[in-house]
This record gives C-alpha cells, structure tokens and sequence, in this order.
C-alpha cells in the first residue's frame, strides 16, 4: 500500500500517460493565479490552493496506464524514475550533472516568482513562472534522453515493464 504522496508501481503506470504529464505543466501558473487571486478575493483564495493542491496529488493516478510509451512525455516519466533511483542504480554522469543543474535553476526561478506573489510585483511573478516552468520542461526533455540512453542497457526491462 503506498502513502499518499507515494507513488508505487501502478501510480508510477498511470502517471506515465501523457495525459498525466500535460496536464501538471499549467500547475506552478495555476498555483501563482491562485494565490495572486488574494488581492481579489480575500480568504476565498484557500479554496482554489487546496483545489490545485487536491489536483497535484491526485493526478498521477487519474488517468489509466497509457496504451504505448513511445512518446515525450512518457518517456520524461520513465527517465525520472531512472534519475530517481540513481543512487540504487547509476545513471550516466552526463544526465545526471544536467539534472540536478536544471532542477536547481528550476528551484531558484521560484525566488522571483514568490518575491512577486509576495509584493504583487507581476513581472517578477511572471519571470519566475515562467523561468520555473521552462527549465522543469527542459529537466523532462532532459529525462526522456535519459530514458532513451537507459533502454539501450540491458537492466532496462524492470522500469519500462510498469
């Protein structure tokens, strides 16, 4: 049985379907509107937050295994997994420099996105929405070639048979 926010085999399945992936990549935009929307509509704001927060843990497991895998975003899902478990299971040095500089500067770009949803400074906010968002797109581009590299090695078959 998992937590949950654990993921185990069958979420791991299921958040494989590029539907799953897609529809994540508004969040950090939909979470900022959220929280801008204070100026607008008080307390009431607690609602759409704990509406996108329900959503972020609920949505790996809201769609079905998808019926191929042979496609960008579930290939992103498969390459986190092996990034994931590096530390059980080495993945090239190359990936695994590149991730971790993306997730960082991923991690960095929310200080002038929380700067500006703090001091309703929209360019600030928008800046770092959007410069969060580009580098997690491109730390999961990053992942489906890390995905692509790892099926070439033999040990491959346990992490694309979810």
């Amino acid at each position: 049985m998992e937590s949950s926010m654990a993921m185990g085999e069958a979420t791991w399945a299921r958040h494989a379907n590029p539907w799953s992936v897609w529809t994540r990549v508004p969040l950090l935009a939909l979470f900022a509107l959220a929280i801008w929307s204070r100026i607008w509509i008080g307390w009431w704001c607690l609602t759409p937050l704990l509406l996108l927060v329900a959503w972020t843990i609920y949505n790996p497991r809201a769609f079905p295994p998808p019926a191929s895998l042979d496609n960008w975003a579930s290939q992103a899902v498969l390459g986190e997994r092996h990034w994931l478990a590096r530390k059980t299971a080495p993945i090239p040095q190359h990936h695994a420099r590149w991730a971790m500089v993306l997730f960082v500067l991923s991690g960095l770009s929310i200080i002038p996105l929380a700067y500006g949803l703090w001091a309703l400074e929209p360019w600030a906010a928008f800046l770092g929405a959007m410069l969060a968002s580009t580098f997690k797109l491109w730390f999961c581009d990053r992942m489906a070639w890390l995905a692509s590299d790892m099926a070439q090695k033999p040990m491959q078959g346990r992490l694309q048979q979810t």
